[in-house]
């Protein structure tokens, strides 16, 4: 640990050149005095590096100096194409292997490179979750990782959506996929890939037992089928709608692309106070109940009529509920 320790202070100091003792105590997580004596024991192992006190010192390497101590560990190398997502690596468990890895790929650069390298850091920022939602708690997703890279079988109590709600299942783990911010497992429970939302496993074994992951699997080519299907399943019906120009224009906030494709799509030319008239699919009346009443008095149902007298009932509801 403290080897490593070492190292990434001398990459530090070589890829930013001056740093004080509290700045690379900052960087390393450790204390000043840790970094004091951390640069003794660089000096003693012959490492040309010196040190300037007030206010504008710190430690520096003499120039030319380069360690060639840049080669990435195997752990650092199979976290690479984490590298960009310093969130989700650390929900993995990654979050310090990410780091020395950025590292030292930084430290291998020429100065040139380095330095465009490092206005692209500070000029982009990937943040996954979507609005209005902080990430669930995932207290099983270092384990499922580990078993996905591990290829080890898994033994979990999952809570699902239809009754029986908590059952047991033996899963062979093939792989992650972290979407708007929520991570779920796609993973064979008896020969056939499943997606399991990872925050809603109440219990997880990591098994004995190893299995064979299929090389005709492709993980990114399962998810957009997953995606293709769920989508194909989850609108099984249309409601045809009014909606006033204020709430047309509000659409991209407040409903999905697919939703405000259709409405586009199939959208008829504004009356005379302005008002359209559209088709949506709709999942169920219950979830498209929930979806119009955030519309207001913007949008009105006229079709189906089953949702249309289900909005009309809860209406009616909270007229009595706030009348009173």
């Amino acid at each position: 640990m403290r080897a490593s320790r070492l190292v990434s202070l001398l990459l530090l100091l070589q890829t930013r050149g001056r740093m004080t003792a509290h700045q690379l105590a900052k960087e390393l997580e450790v204390s000043v005095r840790t970094i004091y004596r951390d640069v003794e024991s660089l000096h003693s192992a012959g490492v040309p590096l010196y040190g300037d006190a007030g206010h504008a010192g710190g430690y520096q390497l003499l120039d030319g100096y380069r360690t060639k101590l840049t080669g990435l560990t195997a752990g650092e190398a199979e976290s690479l194409f984490l590298t960009g997502l310093p969130g989700p690596a650390a929900q993995l468990g990654l979050g310090n292997v990410v780091a020395a890895t950025k590292l030292k790929l930084t430290a291998a650069l020429p100065p040139e490179l380095r330095d465009r390298a490092g206005r692209i850091q500070q000029s982009f920022h990937l943040d996954a979750p979507n609005w209005y939602h902080d990430g669930e708690e995932t207290p099983q997703l270092t384990a499922s990782a580990g078993a996905v890279w591990n290829q080890r079988r898994l033994r979990v109590l999952y809570h699902r959506w239809k009754e029986p709600r908590d059952v047991e299942r033996v899963l062979d783990p093939y792989g992650l996929v972290l979407k708007a911010g929520r991570w779920y497992l796609v993973a064979a429970s008896e020969g056939r890939p499943r997606t399991y939302r990872v925050s809603q496993i109440l219990e997880l074994d990591v098994l004995d037992e190893t299995f064979e992951r299929p090389e005709t699997f492709d993980l990114a080519t399962y998810w957009q089928g997953y995606l293709a299907d769920f989508e194909s399943r989850r609108h099984g019906g249309v409601a045809v709608l009014r909606l006033s120009p204020s709430t047309k224009d509000r659409l991209p906030d407040m409903m999905g692309a697919a939703a405000v494709q259709s409405i586009e799509d199939s959208a008829s030319e504004p009356d005379a106070d302005g008002w359209i008239r559209a088709t949506v699919s709709i999942e169920s009346l219950d979830y498209a109940v929930t979806d119009f009443l955030r519309f207001g008095a913007g949008l009105e149902v006229l079709e189906p009529p089953e949702l249309r007298q289900r909005l009309t009932e809860t209406v009616a509801a909270l007229a009595t509920l706030y009348g009173s």
